[in-house]
């Protein structure tokens, strides 16, 4: 069974920084672009950022770009999110996704139906 843990959320003050990991199990995706998206209550699922399998694309969604970073550690089998400058509207639970397909090295992906596997989230808030 494929599985995505994402981990490292929690309760900051605006301002702060916190860092989301994602650690698959049951496959590596090492060969496959992941992203970051997160939902606010009341809200659809959102983009955030997106990494191709290379590492070497990136794609942000407007409101996080300059202070979020999306990287890769794929031999650790690793996706990580750094979150700089946070900010009260940045909280929500924050989801991992992968792609089953593959895709040129280079490849982006910033819609949520281009996605096929799917954490169960982590809490991340941010106070005033």
């Amino acid at each position: 069974q494929v599985r995505l843990v994402e981990s490292g959320g929690g309760l900051v003050q605006a301002g702060g920084s916190l860092r989301l990991s994602c650690v698959p199990s049951g496959r590596t995706f090492s060969n496959n672009a992941m992203g970051w998206f997160r939902q606010a209550p009341g809200k659809e699922r959102e983009f955030v950022a997106t990494i191709s399998w290379s590492g070497g694309s990136t794609l942000y969604a407007d409101s996080v770009k300059g202070r979020f970073t999306i990287s890769r550690d794929n031999a650790k089998n690793t996706v990580y999110l750094q979150m700089n400058s946070l900010k009260p509207e940045d909280t929500a639970v924050y989801y991992c996704a992968a792609r089953n397909k593959l895709g040129p090295y280079y490849s982006t992906y910033g819609r949520s139906a281009e996605y096929d596997y799917w954490g169960q989230g982590t809490q991340v808030t941010v106070s005033s």
